[in-house]
């Protein structure tokens, strides 16, 4: 693996004499390291975990580490992670108020949904939030275009909760739509592919690599779920030079973060909320309201403005838990005098 994304912004936190490598491949705590010429197993240091502070300082797939090799350069101990440029991350799975960091420094990140039950444009919405809280770029990528009759209403249903986000479809069988997706592609970047297990994200990786490095599964047929073929995140090199994480499937993505990427994902709502008669409009009950004038008219779906409340609705509770705990966020969210 090359160092040419290894760029100013890390190089300055490297002293002279230090070892860096990126981590290509977790699993069950342990790393895999590699640089331009070797791949090492790694572990961190003892000091590392003295001086770890939460669960978010740990190694992820795709950081860029400082390490000293042993055993005849053959392991890697991992003595720090150099700063990331962007951090894909959500909410751990369970009743836990903890980050579950999912790649590091990626520029962009394909939303791979398939064109079959799995469809679920609410799901879509969430990602694009996430993705752009991470600091990367979204693009959605609708595989199984083979199975789907309709597959243009389709795409543009995503086109419209993805303003401006680009969106490809794929055909598994013809590999139609592959050469159009490759423009994103771009040689020293690289890219996260994120979406529930079953939708095709191996596939696609063997397409793009162009060989079968991932292992493919089928489908069940009664719900379309597919059992998760990738259990740990892994780094992969494309013949272009850019770089792919591939992820364990998820289908269920609790949020992380502030609200400074809705902005982004609901670019259509905070347009038409600009014309609304109040500054500080809800889109309620509130007359003047410009966005509730637009679903009025057509011009918006009703959907789309319940999915923008509820998503600033988590990410107030997530920030409050954060702020004052579980217990005091209830109350003040739930209360008699309950935050509006």
């Amino acid at each position: 693996m090359k160092r040419n994304d290894f760029d100013v912004f890390f190089e300055e936190q490297v002293a002279s004499g230090e070892q860096v490598g990126r981590i290509s491949r977790l699993t069950h705590g342990l790393y895999t390291v590699v640089t331009d010429d070797k791949e090492m197993n790694g572990e961190v240091s003892g000091r590392f975990h003295y001086t770890v502070e939460q669960d978010r300082d740990y190694p992820a797939v795709g950081d860029w580490v400082v390490f000293a090799p042993y055993e005849n350069g053959e392991r890697a101990k991992i003595q720090r992670v150099l700063e990331r440029k962007t951090v894909l991350s959500r909410k751990k799975a369970g009743g836990s108020h903890s980050e579950q960091v999912i790649a590091a420094n990626v520029e962009a990140v394909f939303i791979v949904t398939a064109l079959t039950q799995e469809f679920n444009l609410r799901r879509i919405e969430r990602y694009v939030q996430q993705i752009y809280e991470s600091g990367a770029r979204p693009v959605v990528v609708c595989t199984k275009k083979d199975l789907c009759e309709n597959f243009a209403e389709q795409i543009a249903e995503v086109e419209g909760v993805a303003p401006g986000v680009p969106v490809y479809a794929i055909d598994n069988l013809t590999k139609d739509g592959m050469k159009e997706l490759r423009q994103e592609l771009r040689s020293g970047e690289t890219i996260s592919l994120v979406g529930s297990s079953g939708v095709g994200k191996s596939t696609l990786i063997n397409g793009l690599l162009g060989e079968e490095i991932q292992s493919t599964q089928a489908v069940r047929e009664e719900d379309d779920r597919g059992r998760h073929t990738t259990t740990h995140r892994e780094l992969f090199q494309l013949p272009n030079g850019t770089y792919i994480v591939d992820t364990p499937g998820m289908r269920e993505l609790q949020l992380w973060g502030d609200e400074q990427g809705i902005d982004q994902t609901f670019s259509d709502i905070e347009s038409l909320s600009a014309a609304c008669k109040f500054r500080d409009c809800r889109h309620e009950q509130e007359p003047g309201c410009a966005v509730l004038h637009a679903i009025d008219e057509g011009e918006l779906e009703a959907d789309r403005l319940k999915s923008y409340n509820k998503l600033k609705r988590e990410l107030k509770r997530l920030e409050l838990k954060d702020r004052y705990g579980t217990h005091r966020t209830n109350r003040m969210l739930h209360g008699p005098n309950a935050i509006k």
